[in-house]
Parts: structure tokens; sequence; C-alpha cells
């Protein structure tokens, strides 16, 4: 028995109607979504989407990184990403903490974390403005290109979007 078995048991089950053959990997609705790695958030079926309708990309507190922005530059380049959606959303962990608390908690277990950058977002609708902007302003990225943003409401399942 291994920490993995339930997964490779229910990916057997998954691969045996498996449809998605077809797909190509480029963004079929020009849409990339940046949103949070919680695992109540749905983004597919958030907006009604499907499996190669959008590029999802997900971390902790939905942050535009230099990682994410390295990605975006790659889905508007080579996989139709026309439009970019961020979309943090309520009651995250990441809103709960600051980077400070983050490095005493990994060093409570022996864990020296002040090398990462943990990005924590002491105010959700600062940080979120500051990430579009990030976008908007891109020398990568091409000027104009529609970027929105949106709190995800994990208690009713609606989206508020945010105007810069």
């Amino acid at each position: 028995m291994t920490a993995f078995d339930d997964l490779l048991a229910a990916n057997e089950e998954f691969s045996a109607t498996f449809t998605n053959a077809e797909l190509t990997g480029r963004a079929a609705r020009g849409l990339a979504v940046v949103t949070c790695m919680d695992s109540r958030i749905d983004p597919l079926g958030v907006f009604g989407l499907k499996p190669g309708d959008a590029k999802i990309l997900r971390n902790a507190g939905a942050r535009v990184t230099d990682d994410v922005l390295r990605t975006l530059v790659l889905a508007v380049t080579l996989l139709n990403v026309s439009r970019v959606l961020v979309m943090p959303h309520t009651d995250c962990g990441m809103a709960k903490v600051t980077d400070d608390d983050v490095h005493r908690l990994a060093a409570e277990r022996g864990v020296d974390t002040r090398s990462l950058e943990f990005h924590t977002v002491p105010d959700q609708d600062a940080a979120l403005r500051h990430d579009l902007v990030r976008i908007r302003t891109s020398p990568f990225l091409p000027q104009g290109m529609p970027v929105g943003g949106a709190i995800y409401d994990v208690r009713t399942g609606k989206i508020l979007p945010v105007e810069l």
C-alpha cells in the first residue's frame, strides 16, 4: 500500500472513459485564469468552461509572481491566450498570515525559509489591484490586452468583479 494507491485506482476509472484526446493544449476561448490553489475553487465550473477552453494558473493567494508572468507570456505567445482574469477568493489562508508568520512557523519545525517570499496578502483588494497593474504594464505582454479581476466567494460561488 502506498500513499498514492487511491489516486492510481481513481485514474484507472477516469482513463477508462477519457474523451479529451483531441484537445490541442491551446486555450479555445482565449482565456487564462490566475487563481488560488484552494481546493474549494473549480475554475472551469465557476465560468461554465470545459477542458481545453482556458489556461488555469494556480498558486497560493492567486498572486501574479514572476513565474505567473513567465507563464502568461508563454500562454499568449504559444497557446492562444488573449485575455486574463485574476481571481483570488474569500476566506483565503494567504490573507490570514504574513510572510513573517510563515517563516516563524517553518522555523518551529526546524526549516529556514527566509530565502523565500510567500506573497501573503494582508490587503486582498490592494494585492489584486497591484497584480492587475503588473500584468497590464508588463512589457512582455500585449498592450491593451483585456485584463480583469474578480473575487470568488467560496460560500456562494459568485464572483465580484473588481475594477481598477
